[in-house]
């Protein structure tokens, strides 16, 4: 080590890998180090979520921030920084933060990068499942998934007619790993628990299905305890669809395919989430790095072999291990990963010899909720209530921090004696501009419905129809549902997907004030609404109205 400027680790990445590698770097440094040695954590948020209890969000049988740690009580000599990061240059030795409070850009620089960015959700591959479908990773996610359900709920039991009533209380969960089963478990658990409050709606109106690409669910554990859980999770009415890949979503349902059918099938509902698949993180795929089919290849130290100082982590990491084969995207591996790494980038400080990553897993865990779980450590199988119980204690021996290992406890015992919440906390607003995604033959509104969106054709085409007769086709770039929003009536004509098409949907009240204050939109408007047969200067509206 230099006796002049302090040696920089700059870790990248919030979550178990990232975190925990700063938690064993400062646990392991000697006094000398910790005044010579610097460590910087970059995430977007200020706390680590504890992922594997994250379903129980959903049931409210946690609270919602008992799943968080806050980053800074963890990593207590750590600077932390919650930015975005923009980019990383192996070469100058340093990472580009995007601006903060304050629009200036921050640049870290490094003598160590330690890299657990982590992978994101690839909506590319499903049409219209960034649109329309809830993501299942995020605390955030999480906090949204209840406040559908809860929202369904309460339009459902006001609700008459039955078909409507039916999407609305139809919930679709994409993939049937642990994330996906663990999911629904509590999803449909919360749902038939919280529908005995609501006077117009049973429990046997609740529609819970889980779409599963391979031949069976939970593909990580044996025949047997996958089976168990089909069967538990079946038996308390959840509909799982094997061998059924998701083919697009949209606002009103998903296209599904099953292998081998050759033909498509349309389920309605409402509520869809999204487990799968995984995409690696954009900024990792442009680095100079060797890679593996998007995870940085490592060797056994978790050194990126050819760079020196270069290290990765956690899920965007490809980590050999000893029994030849890929480490596994889980917490109990990301841990382990985080040790090695600390061990050996002190190691590389200390001119010590670097210690290999021995670790291939424990075992494998995921909860059924109703005090059912499934279960396979160092080989042995068991399921039910003791494989739950011992869920229950394995999570909370390793949820970091005591205060929230107590918080847990307690949310757990109260669970048991008090009913769960069903409020609905609206934590945003709907966006002004957004994206919609419509499958051929969709109809995006009928004619006769209150005019709330302005329409711009991004990709595909719509058919106007009124009393049934196509009036026009409409490409790329056109606008359509304007008519509704000037004139303050009902839709005066029925628009259906010609094909897949992509909108840009604009709220009415966005609408409202595009028109009113910016220039060159009212007079476009007016364009539009002559080509469609309508006299913008015979409506009787004031432009400060818009």
């Amino acid at each position: 080590m230099s006796n002049g400027s302090k040696e920089r680790i700059l870790i990248l990445g919030g979550g178990f890998a990232g975190v925990y590698t700063a938690m064993y770097l400062e646990q392991m440094m000697n006094p000398y180090e910790r005044d010579h040695v610097e460590i910087s954590i970059v995430a977007n948020d200020n706390y680590i979520v504890f992922q594997p209890l994250l379903p129980e969000v959903i049931s409210g049988t946690i609270e919602t921030l008992h799943v968080i740690s806050p980053i800074r009580r963890l990593a207590k000599r750590s600077h932390l920084h919650t930015r975005r990061v923009e980019e990383i240059d192996i070469e100058k030795k340093q990472v580009k933060l995007a601006p903060g409070y304050l629009p200036k850009a921050t640049v870290l620089e490094f003598d160590h990068l330690v890299i657990g960015l982590g992978t994101r959700l690839n909506y590319s591959l499903v049409p219209g499942m960034k649109e329309h479908a809830i993501p299942f990773k995020y605390l955030a996610d999480a906090l949204q998934l209840r406040n559908q359900a809860v929202r369904m709920l309460e339009e459902a039991d006001n609700e008459t007619n039955p078909e409507e009533r039916k999407k609305l209380l139809t919930f679709i969960v994409g993939g049937g790993g642990f994330s996906g089963v663990e999911c629904i478990a509590e999803l449909n658990d919360f749902l038939t628990s919280a529908v005995k409050a609501y006077r117009n709606l049973k429990k046997t109106d609740i529609r819970c299905v889980l779409l599963q690409s391979a031949e069976r669910i939970l593909p990580e554990l044996g025949n047997d305890l996958a089976d168990y859980a089909q069967k538990i999770l079946e038996k308390r009415g959840v509909d799982i669809r094997l061998n059924t890949r998701l083919k697009a979503v949209s606002a009103d349902g998903v296209i599904i395919e099953q292998k081998g059918a050759g033909k498509s099938e349309f389920v309605p509902g409402r509520t869809v989430v999204a487990t799968v698949p995984a995409a690696p993180h954009p900024l990792i795929t442009k680095l100079p790095l060797p890679q593996d089919k998007g995870r940085i290849k490592v060797d056994e130290h978790l050194a990126v072999p050819g760079f020196p100082g270069i290290w990765s982590v956690g899920d965007c990491a490809a980590v050999p291990q000893k029994d030849g084969v890929i480490s596994p995207p889980t917490a109990q591996h990301a841990l382990r990963q985080a040790q090695t790494c600390a061990t050996n980038i002190l190691a590389t400080i200390r001119n010590w010899p670097l210690q290999p990553f021995l670790f291939t897993g424990l075992g494998k865990l995921a909860s059924l909720g109703q005090r059912s779980a499934v279960a396979e450590v160092f080989g042995i199988k068991f399921h039910g209530i003791i494989a739950w119980l011992f869920w229950r204690t394995v999570y909370l021996s390793k949820f970091p921090g005591f205060d929230r290992k107590l918080r847990i406890a307690m949310d757990w015992t109260l669970d048991i004696l008090l009913p769960r919440d069903i409020t609905q906390v609206r934590i945003q607003q709907p966006e002004a501009v957004g994206q919609e995604h419509f499958h051929a033959g969709q109809i995006v509104f009928d004619q006769g419905d209150f005019g709330n969106k302005l329409y711009v054709v991004v990709k595909g085409e719509v058919e106007i129809l009124k009393n049934g007769n196509v009036l026009a086709t409409l490409g790329q770039g056109q606008i359509f549902g304007e008519i509704a929003l000037v004139s303050d009536i009902a839709r005066t004509a029925t628009v259906r997907a010609k094909t897949d098409t992509d909108l840009i949907a604009v709220s009415r009240l966005a609408f409202q004030k595009l028109v009113a204050n910016l220039p060159g939109v009212r007079s476009s408007i007016e364009e539009t609404m002559r080509k469609h047969g309508v006299d913008f200067t015979q409506l009787d509206v004031p432009v400060d109205e818009y």
